[in-house]
């Protein structure tokens, strides 16, 4: 499979666009992230836009 053929989603904190992993396979459903530090900063972001 080619790189631009594999699926992406939108990054919830930084909306970047990142693409399937082979790391993500048996969960790329629950994947909302593209990264740690993204995943991390969850919690900041969440809180700014209840505000």
């Amino acid at each position: 499979m080619r790189k631009r053929d594999l699926p992406t989603k939108i990054c919830l904190v930084c909306q970047r666009p990142f693409a399937w992993r082979r790391k993500w396979a048996r969960v790329w459903d629950e994947v909302k992230y593209c990264s740690d530090a993204c995943r991390m900063r969850k919690k900041s972001v969440s809180h700014e836009t209840k505000n």
